[in-house]
């Protein structure tokens, strides 16, 4: 942890002054008694309902039906009071019930009972929380509630007499305004561009928002050409952002196109980017690599976006926008975080995880980062987002990257305030097909003096990674005597890998669930085998192992290790010392 510099400590203050202003503005200015009456001029309506991309559960209808509310890892028993009068378990849960994403799942019953409960369930959340409600009308939960509520207006709204019909639709267009004035200060990133997505949604779809579209549209375009990268990643560093965010920007070209209206072309721009995105994440598997707070992928979701993507092209290899690279040499897949922090206002979920990889073989992976659980993510944010979490180096148990402390943490979270500035990347593509990655970063080097480089070498069948890390000063010198300089190696194991350390101390044998052997090597340092745990996954958390080497950078400045697959057990797993790879600077 540390503490804001003065420089950001101002701009924080500004944003929380402004923040806390706006938040009451909009409070006086939506109330309805400064509202137009009900019965001057055209009634509203809700002209058209867009689709709703998200997964749904019948099954889920009978618990809500029955009272049972469960979300986040997290159960709510009724017992014939309303839930929205509960004491909610959880931060997370108490979100996800205000956010009304659930109603999805009473949709997908399609029937009468589910329709008519839907509907009293938002007439109780208008009765106790419609006028204000210190969580519910935080902007990005009412953001993801207009969104929700408009794609499920057929599900509310059918069968519904005119007292709740006006009702449902005063309450709304209130959400609306209230949004339109708070939407500036939602927090960065993927709940702000909600904000705006929401706000397009509310213009063109409701017959008294409809004046109000041309201003959406040019702020949600400003605020895609701002968040999505020019190689199609997310300001965030997040991959599991781009999933969100084309789950609301997919139905919302759609809505365009049926209402006649043009979709501006920041929004067609931005979808076709982040597409190919989509398949630069993903490991032979499927699955997403697990950087910058990427926990479990949803197969369903996955799919469901794909099916829009008409180009179905290869995924780039080299992101440089987004900091990342990605090698596929035959069926092995290499992903590297190799970009330094986002901005500071867009960093309250990213990780310190500079220059970490994992690697996938066929449907196999093998080297992860631990990731973020699908539920209870607020006691697992800091430990996961800690440099040790992830499959690089860390000194002196410190991460490479510094989170904000103090007051401003209540209003903004943990946002980065300080980690790597400058880590130049270097691709080489050798004429054996060989592929050549030179990295490194200085996020140590303030407080440790010491730049982290890493060199890995895929092999151009796939079947042979040789890596090398090395620990230098920043202007070349050798390190101070009194310099604190422990490192640790890691490679955190996907828990499907059984890993077994070889008695000379300087290997280990991996076997993969489809019965492949890989082995490590590390030619002249000796390494453990300790416990790990890994998180993204959909069925919770997983104990798992890592490998880890140990060290001193005045004593040993460079680590050199091998991941090799090695296709018939009997053969020998380590060669002579002397023939460990030297990889160039």
């Amino acid at each position: 942890m540390a503490r804001v510099s003065l420089a950001d400590r101002g701009r924080l203050s500004w944003l929380a002054l402004r923040r806390g202003l706006d938040c009451a503005l909009a409070h006086v200015l939506a109330h309805p008694l400064l509202q137009r009456p009900a019965w001057v001029g055209r009634p509203d309506r809700v002209v058209i309902a867009p689709q709703d991309l998200r997964t749904a559960d019948p099954t889920r209808a009978a618990e809500i039906y029955g009272g049972r509310f469960a979300f986040a890892g997290k159960v709510v028993i009724c017992d014939g009071r309303s839930v929205f009068e509960m004491m909610p378990p959880s931060d997370e849960w108490a979100d996800t019930l205000l956010s009304f994403g659930w109603l999805r799942h009473l949709r997908a019953a399609e029937s009468a009972i589910t329709r008519a409960h839907a509907r009293a369930l938002v007439d109780e959340w208008i009765a106790l929380h419609g006028t204000w409600h210190s969580l519910a009308w935080r902007t990005e939960t009412t953001a993801r509630r207009v969104i929700a509520w408009l794609t499920q207006a057929t599900l509310i709204l059918d069968d519904a007499d005119v007292r709740f019909y006006r009702k449902f639709l005063r309450n709304l267009a209130r959400q609306v305004r209230y949004l339109r004035l708070t939407a500036r200060d939602a927090r960065d990133g993927v709940p702000r561009l909600q904000a705006r997505i929401a706000l397009a949604y509310a213009s063109l779809t409701m017959s008294s928002q409809a004046g109000q579209l041309r201003g959406a549209t040019r702020r949600l375009a400003a605020e895609l050409d701002r968040q999505v990268l020019p190689d199609g990643g997310h300001i965030s560093r997040n991959p599991g952002a781009l999933i969100e965010v084309l789950l609301d920007l997919l139905p919302l070209a759609q809505a365009f196109t049926a209402r006649n209206v043009a979709p501006p072309q920041s929004l067609t721009n931005a979808i076709d980017r982040m597409m190919p995105m989509l398949r630069f994440f993903r490991h032979g598997d499927g699955n997403f690599a697990l950087f910058n707070g990427m926990g479990p992928t949803s197969p369903e979701l996955l799919a469901t976006i794909l099916a829009y993507d008409d180009a179905r092209g290869e995924p780039v290899t080299n992101a440089p926008h987004s900091g990342y690279q990605r090698v596929q040499a035959g069926s092995t897949i290499l992903l590297m975080d190799a970009g330094v922090p986002p901005p500071l206002s867009a960093s309250g979920d990213a990780h310190a995880g500079a220059l970490s990889f994992e690697l996938s073989a066929k449907h196999q992976r093998i080297v992860v980062n631990c990731g973020l659980p699908i539920a209870g993510k607020e006691s697992w944010r800091q430990v996961t987002r800690a440099t040790a979490a992830h499959s690089t180096v860390t000194f002196n148990d410190a991460s490479s990257c510094l989170f904000l402390e103090g007051g401003f943490r209540r209003i903004f979270g943990s946002p980065i305030v300080a980690g790597p500035k400058n880590m130049p990347v270097a691709r080489e593509t050798r004429e054996d097909a060989t592929v050549l990655l030179r990295t490194s970063h200085d996020g140590y080097a303030g407080r440790f003096g010491i730049v982290h480089h890493r060199i890995i070498q895929i092999a151009a069948d796939g079947n042979k990674i040789d890596g090398e890390d090395l620990f230098m000063p920043p202007d070349d010198r050798l390190l101070p005597n009194n310099a604190l300089d422990e490192f640790a190696l890691r490679f955190h194991l996907h828990p499907g890998v059984k890993a077994t350390r070889l008695t000379d101390g300087h290997g280990a044998m991996l076997i993969l669930p489809n019965k492949d052997l890989w082995s490590f090597t590390a030619h002249e340092d000796r390494l453990e085998i300790e416990e790990s745990v890994y998180l993204g996954g959909l069925e919770g958390p997983r104990r798992t192992f890592q490998i880890v080497i140990v060290g001193q950078a005045r004593k040993v400045g460079r680590v050199a290790w091998t991941l090799s697959h090695t296709p018939q057990p009997g053969t020998s797993r380590r060669g002579p010392r002397g023939e460990e790879p030297e990889l160039p600077l």
